[in-house]
Formats: C-alpha cells, structure tokens, sequence
C-alpha cells in the first residue's frame, strides 16, 4: 500500500503533460506565468482545538478566522479551469472548525476537483463526515500517540479527546463502507521519544477500527516555529521502534514507515540546490484568503502573492509578486526551508530532469 498510495515519494511522475510545460518554460516568465498548481493547500480555519508540542505553525497565531465560502466557490471554479488537479484541506490550522469544512470540499468535488483532509478527527462528527467522506479521495487524522495519557500531553489537550477521535473514525469507516465511497481513510503518528513504545498500541487499534493505513512519520523543524523542543532529535535510537509495528500489516491494513523521510532527516541536506517547485507545482490558501506560494514560508513577505479579497485567483497567479518570486527562486538557498518539506521528493525529481546524470538515453 505504500507503494500503492506513494506517501513516501512524489505523484509528478503521473503529469508529463505539466512536467513537459515547465522544462519548456520554468526559465521564461512569458511561459511560466501559465503553468498552475497540480496541488494546492488550503486551510479552512485559522485556529485550532490542539496545541501540539511539535506544532509547525505556532507561529501564525492560531487565529480565529475562517474562509469565506463564496470566495471559496469563485475561487474553485478557476482553479478548474485551469486544471488544478487536488485541494488538501488542512493549513494553519484544525479544518474542521470551520462547520462549512465538508461543504467546502463537495463544492471543490463537484467541479472536479479532487480533495483530501488532514484534521486531528476531533472535531470531524456525523455532520462533517456525511459531507466530507463522500467528497474526499482520502482523510489522514495525525494521532500520534497510543494512550490518551500520551496523546493530551503531546497535542496538549484532554485525554477524552482521544476517544472522541476514534469514534469520529468509526462512524467515517461505517459510512464509507455502507455507501460505498472509495475515500480512503488514515491514521498518521510523528515518531517522537514520548510515543516510540506506543506504536504497536496504535496501530491495533486503527486496524480495528477499519482504517486502511497509519503513516508512521519522522519531525521536521520548521524555521520559523516558536517550539523547539525536538529541534536536535535525532532518529539513530528510535528506529528499533519500528519492527514490530510494521508485522502488524494485513490485506486490508498497512503500517507504512516513511524509511526515505527517515532517511532524508539522518542525511540532512538534500542533494538538490534550489527549489524546482515554487512558484509552479502547488501553493497555499490561508484562511484569511492570502495565497501563499509555499506553505514553509507563510507570513514571509517574498512568498505573498496576494488575496483572494482583493483579486481573482487567476490574477494573483499570473501577477507581478509571482513574477518577482519566479525570478527570486532560481537563486534561493534551500538551507531556509525545512526538511523534509511537501516538495522534497518533487524537487530530488525535477533537479534531476534539470541536471541530469551521465547516458539518460540509455534507457
């Protein structure tokens, strides 16, 4: 299954058509300017119910803002045009705080769109899940721990909530399966010093549950958090961890390790030297409305591209702060963005279609 759903890897493989584009024109602005994302992040709400000790967007402010639902219609319907492939519904903030969360992602299916969450689950009840499992390719809920005692001391909330998750998950795998709905429904734990003999514990109860995977994830720092309690962790005495969690995987269960995430954090730098994805493959929705081209460098000046209050998603794409960040990028030190970002495997893929080795036509 991991190989199936490629969670630790990179999905361009799958748009030549996009890929074909930007080696044509990722050093011509007049080119550039119409190539739109394949993916893009969204984030329905601002605030969140947790304050994870791992947080990355702590630094944001947990705001209580939420996104507009009619700009959200406007703003799809051009997304569709211009062949936007995926939304993920997640961001700054907890999603489903937003009561308009699941209508968001019909609105965005019914264009052709497709979407996916990633949500702690808590707040995920019968009312968001009859909208959004039917809507959603997938939903991931981060869990990351195997008792509530362990759980409300990581994500910094009560220990009922831990049980309210699994319930959430229980009516979500009922629904998906007396309906039919092909949404595919996952847990996803940081592996950290206070959970790493809570794995087995974890993943026996999202197998019975019904779930169809849990993603067991390395941290990565981010630049700009406040926390950095895990800043120096290193994996070297953790990965023993593992062994035993993974034989828990069935037919219809997979426990799938991240092994080349773990990897990338053991090695550090990545071999690429800048980023190939921005301002091109994907990009960033606030819930104020802000478009962000990428979401590691949200509130960074350079990186704002506009506001959907103020201009269409269109006219912020093919606009002159996207033009300055076009020609910003071809130079940007990499060494300011955390490892192992969403456009890590993106990137190791289109440096090496830039840069190729020695006898590619060989194939």
């Amino acid at each position: 299954m991991a190989q199936q759903y490629r969670i630790d890897s990179h999905k361009l493989i799958f748009h030549p058509g996009r890929v074909g584009q930007w080696l044509d024109g990722h050093d011509s602005w007049d080119t550039a300017k119409s190539i739109y994302p394949i993916y893009i992040e969204a984030s329905p709400a601002g605030g969140c119910n947790h304050r994870c000790s791992f947080c990355a967007m702590d630094y944001v402010g947990y705001r209580n803002r939420l996104f507009d639902l009619g700009i959200w219609d406007k703003t799809t319907t051009i997304m569709a045009e211009n062949k936007v492939k995926s939304i993920m519904l997640a961001g700054e903030g907890e999603p489903f705080l937003n009561r308009d969360a699941g209508r968001m992602a019909a609105v965005a299916k019914e264009k052709g769109i497709d979407v996916a969450f990633s949500t702690n689950g808590v707040l995920m009840d019968r009312r968001q899940c009859d909208l959004a499992v039917p809507a959603s390719s997938w939903i991931k809920v981060s869990i990351d721990a195997g008792t509530p005692q362990t759980y409300a001391a990581i994500r910094k909330t009560k220990e009922a909530d831990f049980r309210t998750v699994f319930q959430n998950l229980e009516y979500a795998v009922n629904l998906k399966h007396k309906n039919g709905y092909p949404c595919t429904l996952g847990a996803q734990m940081i592996l950290l010093p206070e959970n790493k003999d809570e794995l087995t514990d974890l993943a026996k109860m999202c197998r019975d549950t019904g779930l169809d995977y849990l993603v067991i994830k390395p941290y990565s720092q981010h630049l700009h958090s406040n926390n950095r309690l895990y800043e120096t962790l290193s994996y070297d005495r953790l990965m023993s961890s593992i062994d035993d969690v993974e034989a828990m995987s069935t037919d219809r269960f997979q426990v799938i390790f991240r092994k080349q995430a773990f990897d990338n954090h053991l090695q550090g730098q990545p071999r690429y030297r800048h980023c190939c994805s921005i301002p091109f493959f994907w990009t960033h929705i606030m819930a104020n409305h802000d478009v962000y081209a990428c979401s590691s460098h949200i509130m960074d000046p350079k990186f704002l591209l506009g506001n959907l209050t103020e201009a269409s998603f269109g006219e912020i794409w093919e606009g002159e702060k996207r033009k300055q960040l076009f020609h910003t990028m071809k130079t940007f030190d990499v060494s300011e963005c955390r490892m192992n970002c969403r456009m890590t495997f993106v990137n190791d893929y289109l440096w090496e279609l830039k840069y190729p080795e020695p006898h590619v036509n060989f194939i």
